[in-house]
């Protein structure tokens, strides 16, 4: 960095100091402090793990605006407070939080002359405070975790670093990576430039390669998340597609994971979080092939490709393009590694491409730039520029990223780094990553599918708004406090860079007046910025990036983080006085008025939701408007390639990536895998990662697990693993048959028009053992099949299988016919299968095994239906008003106009409040809904089920995440 003239001065941005910003209040009133403006409650934040009652975190009396939910102010009190609990140094107000700071930002921008007068600076602490106070926009955890505190102000959330060809700088990335994670940030690396295994060492003998130095950066990760973190070490592991090691590099977790497999088989503990999971390796890292143009059109057009030696670039190898796609796509199907960046396209984005390439991104792929830099970031709600009329408040949305921007740019100033290289490639670069949330329930709330070109067009257009106004705030701030120290090298790539921005802005097609109006401003703001750049240059290298916001969606009240649509349709919702209730989404009556449907109909969708978590029949509901309500999961879920095309529709207009995984259907093929990957390489996206559902064998403690704990343990008390393996062997079930004249009861049914008969033949003590199917013409392929079907069902049934076993797996399964039956008690059939073992289950299983499985007579759903509305009558009217009235005894008038705008999200709690079921976050709501397990680990902190929240995971119980920001 030393020939870019670099310093690392912080007075530097202070000598270029000139006539300093002035402000225009925005969201506040003259005269009025914030503060006075909302009302205030104290409250009692007790957190306690879910499944056994024991306290995990207890403060009483906190202070939060009565607007602010539950879950945001328990996880705030628990994430963001500082000072030891019990003690007088502990925050206990939200006041506190926010002033703590705002008042860091305010003062270092007048030290460093950002402002024209004291009065502007007291307009913008104001300003800050109100958008903070009102969950308008947050700030990354790190810096609620550090500013303002004794701590070193750490405001970054994102990391690169970079590894050279040297036993030196491979420890020295150790070191790094271990700082970072010490400090609850994760990091990305490149290990292209070491080496291969198939290079010889000066010394003669023959290189490690990167992927024996993985093990131990993998190890070290695991220690350290070890020893006192509570969650697992958030890294990224890179290799370009180009090294001779790359094909061992693509296989290591999915061949990890037949370990993971066949130690399962041999009875070792292989789950999340078990006692013999740490025997494998590379767990601790997400890994990426970087690939090139190159290689993708070799893998389009088929043919050879070079794998190069570090040293002196010569061909080490040739392989076949095709065969290593492959390789790469079969992998990730296999393990959801590795994802794929693609190299060519985040070049040609790069701004500083005089100082160097990108060669990395950190853990969620969203942050890409120069080695040994980092990103802090910020994420605006989106729902609060919504209009009660549907319009979006373009406005005050680029009033607020001009804010936003300033105030992330001028942390830079005073901030703190885990390394002096990372301190001055930051303070040189000064790369800032403005982005939102709440983009599904934005385009929900306004009657626009998910996968649709309306949605893309608004959310092209709302990104394309975001950072160029970004953009030009940072060219404004060339002007007053000089451009970024790199700027000069870079000045020509740089402005090249705007350029494709403002053309990709040009190309966007408007489908509706909301989005014609803000790509008219979108114009504006590229044209605007673009002229003033030429002038000054611009202050930050990078401007945006999409983040999952995990952890600071919750602090704002977030549906949805980041760009993700909504997980599902029911959520789980904590109240005051305790417990929790089921709530349909705030946004989905929303949705349904702006459709144009009555307050009836809109009731009436609305309780079918409730009941079946799905929209699929509900009463009123034109099919066409279906895609509105789809989700990330259950009934109706969005298809993959409908991610994918949400991302390359807002790729164009971000400086970085976008973090989200695009989750695939556990029957997806190793094509689908590849169809993906290539499709995303040609719609020009910079990084892609997916998932296949149920992939990966390792899964979360279960609550199963903790059941077979208390049963016998045979490998407890045998003296040694083979005599365990040895009486397995020795073991053969015993088939019990059926007596020659045995009691059978036939039943018809009729499944989407489809009829046949079941016959079920009993053991004379009432346990079932043969079945019988009946369905098409003697002789035709379906009755083949179905006869063959009945007796692999019958034997099974004779040779112990309980029948609960067959019902879990068969029922919800899913084809043609299905639909209405003829039987009262099963009315809707997702397939002749799902009937059968459905009618089976009520008809020789006990209730309580049947109440497990959620199958139920129709006699039994009525006895419930009237047992909770009684329950609902009793729990409104006594305990938990009188609860939530000795928590806030005058805090029930609405305060905010927003409380006025938004009847919807209270017309919904009152009219399908439900007691919740067992569960303790909305990912294991949905999974008691639709009866399928979702694919999520549980939180290391408090045990709830985490839900995705871009490539990471997030707890809706404590705020934990499994990522970097």
């Amino acid at each position: 960095m030393s020939g870019d003239g670099v310093t690392t001065s912080r007075s530097r941005s202070k000598a270029n100091a000139s006539a300093g910003l002035k402000i225009e209040r925005v969201w506040t009133t003259e005269g009025v402090h914030p503060y006075d403006e909302v009302t205030w409650e104290r409250r009692d934040v007790v957190m306690t793990n879910w499944r056994d009652g024991s306290i995990n975190f207890e403060q009483r009396g906190v202070e939060f605006p009565e607007s602010w939910s539950v879950n945001a102010a328990n996880i705030v009190t628990t994430k963001y407070f500082r000072g030891a609990v019990g003690t007088p140094e502990r925050e206990w107000s939200l006041k506190q939080l926010i002033d703590r700071v705002v008042t860091t930002y305010r003062t270092a921008g007048e030290e460093y002359g950002y402002f024209a007068s004291p009065a502007d600076a007291e307009i913008f602490g104001h300003e800050l405070t109100w958008m903070l106070l009102h969950q308008v926009f947050s700030f990354n955890s790190p810096v609620w975790f550090n500013v303002g505190t004794p701590s070193p102000q750490q405001v970054s959330a994102c990391f690169i670093l970079a590894v050279d060809d040297s036993m030196d700088s491979i420890l020295d990335w150790y070191k790094e990576e271990g700082l970072i994670f010490k400090g609850g940030s994760g990091s990305g690396v490149n290990l292209s430039r070491i080496r291969s295994s198939r290079e010889l060492l000066s010394s003669g003998g023959t290189a490690s390669g990167p992927v024996s130095f993985m093990r131990g950066a993998d190890a070290s990760a695991g220690t350290i998340k070890s020893g006192g973190a509570t969650r697992r070490a958030a890294k990224m592991v890179i290799l370009d597609v180009d090294h001779p090691d790359i094909e061992e590099f693509v296989v290591t977790k999915a061949r990890e994971e037949h370990k993971i497999r066949a130690l399962r088989d041999a009875g070792f503990d292989m789950d999340l979080g078990g006692s013999d999971i740490v025997s494998v390796q590379y767990q601790n890292a997400n890994n990426s092939v970087r690939v090139s143009d190159e290689f993708m059109s070799a893998v389009e057009n088929g043919g050879g490709f070079d794998l190069r030696g570090r040293l002196d670039g010569s061909v080490i190898d040739t392989v076949d393009a095709k065969k290593l796609f492959r390789t790469i796509s079969q992998a990730a199907w296999e393990c959801a590694d590795p994802g794929l960046q693609y190299d060519d396209t985040i070049n040609d984005w790069h701004t500083c491409p005089e100082t160097g390439r990108i060669t990395a991104s950190n853990p969620c792929s969203e942050y890409l730039h120069l080695d040994n830099s980092s990103c802090n970031l910020a994420s605006l709600n989106l729902m609060k520029f919504l209009r009660a009329d549907g319009g979006f408040e373009v406005e005050k949305f680029v009033k607020s990223v001009e804010f936003v921007i300033t105030a992330m740019d001028i942390s830079i100033c005073f901030a703190d780094f885990p390394t002096e290289k990372i301190g001055e490639t930051s303070r040189a670069y000064r790369q800032l990553g403005i982005g939102y949330a709440n983009l599904g329930a934005l385009l929900m709330a306004t009657g626009l599918p998910y996968d649709s070109e309306q949605g893309r067009s608004v959310a092209a257009s709302i990104t394309s708004l975001m950072t160029g106004t970004a953009y030009r705030r940072s060219a404004e701030l060339a002007g007053v406090v000089g451009a970024y120290e790199g700027y000069a090298r870079n000045a020509e790539p740089h402005k090249r860079v705007m350029r494709k921005h403002a053309a990709a802005n040009d190309e966007i097609k408007p489908t509706s007046p909301v989005a014609t109006a803000i790509v008219r401003e979108a114009t504006k703001q590229w044209t605007q910025g673009n002229k003033i750049g030429d002038k000054f240059g611009w202050r930050n290298a990078q401007a945006s990036v999409l983040a999952p916001t995990g952890t600071i969606g919750f602090m704002m009240d977030c549906d949805t983080t980041g760009v993700e649509p909504d997980l599902a349709l029911v959520k789980f919702k904590k109240l005051v006085g305790g417990g929790s209730m089921q709530i349909v989404n705030q946004t989905v009556p929303r949705a349904l008025r702006s459709l144009g449907y009555p307050e009836e109909q809109v009731e009436a969708i609305i309780e079918h939701i409730a009941d079946h978590g799905h929209v699929v029949d509900a009463p009123g509901l034109k099919p066409e408007h279906y895609p509105v309500f789809d989700c990330a999961m259950g009934e109706r879920t969005i298809a993959p390639m409908g991610h994918v095309r949400m991302m390359a529709a807002i790729q164009p207009f971000v400086s970085g990536a976008i973090s989200k995984t695009v989750n695939m259907p556990e029957a997806a093929t190793v094509e689908d895998v590849e169809k993906i990957y290539f499709e995303g390489w040609k719609l020009g996206l910079k990084a892609l990662a997916i998932y296949r559902d149920n992939c990966k064998v390792g899964q979360p403690l279960s609550v199963a697990k903790s059941n077979k704990a208390t049963e016998p343990a045979a490998v407890e008390t045998a003296p040694a693993a083979p005599a365990a393996v040895e009486k397995v062997i020795e073991y053969r079930p015993v088939r019990k048959r059926l007596p020659k004249k045995r009691p059978s009861e036939t039943v018809s049914f009729s499944v989407g028009g489809a009829e046949g008969y079941l016959t079920a033949s009993s053991y004379p003590d009432d346990g079932l053992g043969e079945v019988f199917l009946k369905m098409s013409k003697q002789g035709s392929t379906l009755a083949g099949v179905m006869d063959a079907f009945s007796v692999a069902i019958s034997i099974g049934l004779q040779y112990g299988v309980p029948l609960e076993t067959f019902v879990s797996k068969f029922t919800n399964m899913r084809f043609e016919p299905a639909g209405m039956t003829d039987d009262p008690d099963v009315r809707m059939a997702a397939s002749v299968m799902d009937y059968i073992f459905r009618r089976l289950a009520l008809d020789f299983l006990p209730y309580e095994r049947r109440a497990e499985l959620g199958i139920f007579t129709a006699s039994e759903r009525a006895a419930q239906l009237r047992a909770e509305a009684d329950a609902e009558a009793a729990a409104v009217t006594g305990a938990e008003l009188t609860a939530m009235a000795s928590s806030a005894p005058v805090a029930e008038i609405p305060a905010k106009p927003e409380a006025v705008a938004q009847p919807a999200q209270e017309m919904a709690d009152v009219a399908v409040a439900k007691p919740a079921p067992s569960v303790g976050s909305s990912t294991e709501l949905l999974e008691a809904v639709i009866g399928k397990a979702a694919d999520a680990p549980l939180c290391f902190t408090c045990g709830t089920k985490m839900r995705p929240a871009g490539s990471c995971y997030v707890c809706e119980g404590c705020g934990s995440t499994s990522g970097c920001s």
